[in-house]
């Protein structure tokens, strides 16, 4: 098992800002609208160095998205930022219509997706996000794993032309992939090869995925890590071709069981290479208010539980 480790932790929100800023200096055409939640975005230093470039939006969630496809008109790179509840739930018919059906160079920018909002609680916590924006035509969907990629990933977005939705979250995660990655979008990362099991991971499950494979190696079980950032285009190639190998597969993802990751890949391999696989998701459920590291345990999104399912897996084959 290839060793990984880190030295901070630190949340990817941070990651979407410093990308955002960046950007800022970078690329005029880039632009920045809020919904009244600039610090939690992380989006002051963008605020503070190009005040003609940040509209504040204030708590007009479905008015900013139409505002953001409007702006795109003119030539313009709109970057929306609030809560991953607010930039989905909230406004879908905005992002249906106004952005994904006319393909709008839109980016919507998410923070504090899934159960590690944490205290917030269920009304806050949305797990139905990936699937939603991942069912719009014209809608690629990224969810990246640390700091690093999601600073990466806001820098990368901007040179795609079409809608994008990038989700993030709240809380102090391992920083563990490269500074200097070259974030390509719908190419997954291989962390690490392996021959008994594949486990694909996205988000805050990835390095719980790596925790998952230290402890199988112990065991003598060699398992395949792969990160997808890219939820949409989804690297059919490389889960493909790991699965020939493997011929089992565990997903683990902070999002329902229902229309995430874990429904993406078993329809490829409905298609293509039918395998047994085992989902680490939210069965069918809200959250609650709690810590992050207590939600994740209490609904079974922690590293025992993607041991548990690679157990399971693995009796299948």
């Amino acid at each position: 098992m290839k060793k990984y480790t880190y030295t901070e932790k630190k949340d990817t929100r941070s990651g979407f800002g410093a990308g955002l800023s960046e950007l800022g200096k970078t690329t005029t055409e880039v632009v920045a609208l809020c919904a009244d939640l600039t610090g939690s975005l992380k989006m002051d230093a963008f605020q503070k160095d190009h005040p003609d470039r940040f509209f504040q939006i204030g708590i007009a969630e479905a008015n900013m998205m139409g505002i953001a496809a409007g702006l795109t008109i003119g030539g313009k790179i709109p970057f929306t930022g609030t809560f991953a509840n607010f930039s989905t739930g909230r406004v879908y018919d905005q992002i249906r219509q106004s952005i994904a059906y006319s393909g709008k160079n839109v980016k919507i920018c998410a923070s504090h997706a899934g159960l590690t909002l944490g205290e917030d609680g269920a009304t806050h916590q949305i797990l139905e996000d990936l699937g939603l924006m991942k069912m719009l035509p014209h809608m690629v969907v990224i969810n990246p794993c640390d700091y690093n990629q999601t600073k990466a990933a806001t820098i990368a977005i901007a040179k795609y032309y079409g809608p994008v939705y990038l989700r993030f979250g709240r809380p102090a995660v391992p920083n563990f992939t490269p500074a200097d990655q070259n974030f390509e979008i719908g190419k997954a990362v291989m962390l690490n090869e392996g021959a008994d099991v594949t486990i694909i991971a996205t988000g805050h499950l990835v390095w719980k995925a790596i925790e998952a494979g230290e402890k199988l190696a112990e065991k003598g079980i060699s398992a395949e890590i792969i990160n997808i950032h890219t939820i949409k285009p989804l690297d059919d190639a490389a889960i493909l071709k790991s699965l020939s190998k493997t011929k089992c597969v565990v997903t683990a993802e902070e999002h329902q069981m229902n229309g995430g990751l874990g429904d993406s890949v078993a329809q490829l391999l409905a298609r293509n290479l039918p395998c047994p696989q085992e989902y680490v998701a939210v069965n069918d459920s809200f959250g609650e208010s709690g810590t992050p590291d207590q939600l994740m345990t209490k609904y079974g999104l922690d590293t025992i539980d993607i041991l548990n399912a690679v157990e399971r897996v693995m009796k299948r084959k």
